[in-house]
């Protein structure tokens, strides 16, 4: 089913105040707003969540680990530079972002953090691809710095290097944290274990474009930026067995969900010998039929953003705006270090 979709109906009011800079001082402090099956909202804390999910419900996490993306410097001509990492496309190379006052030219230097040189390779479309003289992930750990979201207004800070990283994170490679994630202790890990509750990964490496407002006013003419997923095969041979024994598959952040429902649309009835995965370009909007995914938990999202575009298609778009609503006037706190939502499927 395609709708006629207008960016200006995901758009809303959200004072500056409520943008949380900080973490809650625990992981698992925060406030849960519950929209259940029947599209009723509900005032909950997370520490609620295990009450929320059944016995054979599985609950899929996102494992990639975020990477100390940013980093500050020069060129060889003086200019001032920041350069955060997109994608390590290889040992020694990767595409990023630049931020200088004229753009870098193929064979230009860049002098980073005072300690080392990287050349410009070329262009790729709004990025620059880059040979770096030593293993990419290795110069980012001594000299980059915990890449924070563009509406967090101070720079990271050691405690952002713990707590914008799930206590999960695996697989090095994302710029931005699966922020859904970001609830969980050991300890709730732990007692959702006890409860029955089975636990799946997947990896989605989560690009900077997570934090681009749709510019086209007609949602058809959004062109979505690229990520990388993998699904591994146990993941499948869980989602299958949940399938058959009558459980829900909860997705634990719009990254997972993106990187079950691209799998999903590649899946076939043979269990996969090796993981599903690719570059996905998946855009998530209303009339979207989900094929793996049948609850989110989920942070709230910006403003006319993909994401918010994703979880209108999951609750329904009315439900989505008088939750948003709500949310606003209760004073929840929103995005990245703010609070959560369990989103329930008609």
């Amino acid at each position: 089913m395609n709708l006629s979709l207008d960016l200006s109906q995901f758009d809303y009011e959200l004072p500056q105040e409520l943008i949380a800079q900080f973490p809650a001082s625990r992981r698992v402090e925060s406030r849960l707003l519950h929209l259940d099956q029947n599209s009723a909202l509900h005032d909950r804390h997370f520490v609620d969540l295990p009450s929320l999910l059944r016995p054979n419900d599985l609950l899929v996490f996102n494992n990639t680990r975020v990477i100390k993306a940013r980093l500050l410097g020069q060129k060889a001509s003086g200019g001032k530079v920041e350069v955060l990492v997109e994608r390590i496309t290889g040992e020694t190379t990767a595409l990023v972002h630049i931020r200088a006052s004229k753009s870098p030219k193929p064979a230009s230097k860049l002098i980073l953090a005072d300690a080392f040189t990287a050349i410009v390779l070329g262009r790729e479309g709004e990025l620059f691809e880059v040979e770096f003289p030593d293993r990419v992930l290795d110069l980012l750990d001594r000299h980059g710095a915990t890449p924070l979201p563009p509406y967090i207004e101070h720079a990271a800070l050691q405690e952002d290097d713990e707590r914008y990283q799930t206590v999960y994170a695996r697989e090095p490679g994302a710029v931005a944290a699966p922020t859904a994630g970001l609830h969980f202790d050991e300890a709730m890990l732990a007692q959702l274990t006890a409860q029955g509750i089975t636990q799946a990964f997947v990896t989605l490496h989560v690009g900077a474009g997570t934090f681009q407002p749709v510019r086209t006013k007609n949602l058809d003419d959004h062109i979505m930026h690229a990520e990388r997923y993998s699904v591994p095969p146990e993941t499948v041979a869980l989602i299958k067995a949940t399938r058959a024994a009558g459980g829900r598959i909860v997705a634990v952040g719009t990254t997972s969900v993106r990187a079950l429902e691209s799998a999903a649309l590649h899946a076939t009835d043979t269990a996969p010998a090796s993981p599903l995965e690719g570059d996905t370009r998946l855009f998530i909007t209303p009339g979207y039929r989900f094929l793996w995914v049948d609850a989110l938990l989920t942070n709230f999202h910006l403003p006319q953003s993909t994401l918010l575009m994703l979880v209108s298609a999951l609750a329904g778009m009315e439900p989505i705006q008088r939750a948003y609503a709500h949310a606003v006037q209760s004073r929840y706190r929103f995005f990245s270090y703010g609070d959560a939502m369990f989103i329930e499927t008609p």
